[in-house]
């Protein structure tokens, strides 16, 4: 991790000055204001199942398989429960769901999803 410090006087002149900055700085917000409401969108309206297939395939996304075909990053069923916006009980019932539906398998802690097309069916389901 690189860690910045950035004056906030000098952030101010540039933000004035530089009006491409301005703007792709407003653009950033702007798309995590709108990644925020959806988030907030799918917990309130898809179901549990969808959820946690979404929190995989997000998970896949940020950080890339193994060589192996896992996602590069194992998480204990609570931290994906809280990421899913599950309980811990609710979640391990679902992971084992996707399993005896061929859409993922499990070593250990580590989670390969091997139906990406069925768990992205999962995510269209009930989301208004």
């Amino acid at each position: 991790s690189v860690v910045c410090y950035i004056d906030i006087d000098f952030f101010e002149a540039t933000l004035k000055v530089n009006t491409e900055f301005s703007y792709q700085l407003l653009m950033f917000f702007a798309n995590e204001l709108s990644e925020s409401e959806r988030k907030m969108r799918n917990l309130a309206h898809m179901p549990v199942k969808g959820r946690v297939a979404e929190a995989l395939i997000l998970l896949k996304n940020q950080f890339g398989l193994t060589p192996e075909g896992f996602i590069n990053i194992e998480l204990s069923r609570q931290d994906l429960a809280s990421f899913a916006g599950a309980t811990y009980e609710t979640v391990f019932r679902v992971i084992n769901e996707l399993v005896a539906d061929k859409l993922i398998s499990l070593a250990g802690k580590s989670i390969m999803i091997t139906n990406h097309g069925g768990l992205e069916k999962l995510t269209k389901e009930a989301v208004v």
